[in-house]
């Protein structure tokens, strides 16, 4: 099995050091200096898992030859960019999109004719430096068919990722899945990145609970609207996920921490584009927009 893996963030390095353990891959970086370090030295991998793993990485696709697997799993700003670097590459590749929020798929679709898979991940790290990530959670990765693929063709995936070592599950349609993760991440995400709070206690009790509480509400409805029953409980998965024992930095968080581009576009504003295609109000997700959208406007 030959797998690129396209995005060197920290998602990418876990899916694909742990995929080196089961597959021939190759990491499609953005950067000529991160790609001879991991050419050189390898990806290492701590925490939940411990190992180092020897793979190709390259800043052009024509490098990496032919795949069977492309795992587009850059941050949602990077998204177009990276896309298009693939056209014309890949051909007897599937792809599977690895992003936060709705419409990667698209993005994706609008460069190629590849069969499309379409993924969320619950999995999260911390990355030390370029050739080094930490494993934290070790939560699953949500696979569905999208376009040309089927429920088998997930189903494989799944087990290629889960022979790696990390988790996964297929599903016949993922949007049930994938909404329930979106509503949760427009939450959490961006409450964390206004608040500077990690994804702790606080979000469950108190007057901020009650704000997680509605923004959920205002999530739950236009899912409602849109014609999607949700696979979990944003609200239960905010609450579970409070309790783990130690308090989660989300994303966003980090970007904002480190005045970096958050993915607000993809994730948030995606919500708020579906709930105006079906004329639901959503005050609390739009003022959280702007509210993010203005401290990236912040940092100069």
């Amino acid at each position: 099995m030959k797998v690129v893996v396209a995005g060197a963030g920290t998602i990418g390095s876990l899916v694909a050091a742990h995929l080196a353990r089961v597959a021939d891959v190759g990491i499609l970086a953005r950067r000529e200096d991160h790609a001879r370090a991991l050419n050189e030295r390898g990806l290492r991998v701590s925490g939940r898992s411990d190992f180092t793993a020897s793979l190709r990485a390259s800043t052009d696709a024509a490098d990496l030859g032919e795949a069977d697997l492309v795992v587009v799993a850059c941050k949602g700003g990077d998204l177009e960019r990276l896309a298009a670097s693939l056209a014309g590459r890949f051909a007897g590749a599937t792809i599977m999109t690895m992003q936060n929020g709705l419409g990667a798929e698209e993005i994706v679709a609008a460069h190629g004719e590849w069969p499309l898979l379409s993924s969320v991940t619950f999995m999260s790290g911390t990355r030390h430096d370029d050739t080094h990530v930490e494993y934290v959670l070790d939560t699953a990765t949500w696979i569905g068919p999208y376009r040309g693929t089927t429920a088998a063709d997930a189903e494989a995936v799944a087990e290629l990722i889960r022979s790696s070592g990390l988790a996964a599950e297929a599903f016949d349609d993922l949007r049930p899945a994938q909404w329930s993760k979106l509503v949760f991440n427009a939450t959490v995400n961006t409450v964390a990145a206004m608040t500077g709070l990690p994804h702790d206690f606080h979000f469950a009790q108190g007057l901020l609970g009650d704000l997680v509480r509605d923004l959920v509400n205002e999530g739950k409805a236009v899912a409602a609207a849109a014609g999607v029953e949700l696979r979990e409980d944003p609200w239960e998965m905010n609450v579970h996920a409070t309790r783990r024992g130690h308090a989660h930095h989300p994303s966003m968080l980090e970007d904002v921490n480190a005045h970096r581009p958050t993915e607000i576009d993809l994730i948030s504003g995606s919500l708020v584009r579906e709930a105006g295609r079906h004329r639901v109000a959503v005050p609390l997700h739009t003022a959280m927009v702007a509210l993010v959208k203005a401290k990236e406007a912040s940092y100069s």
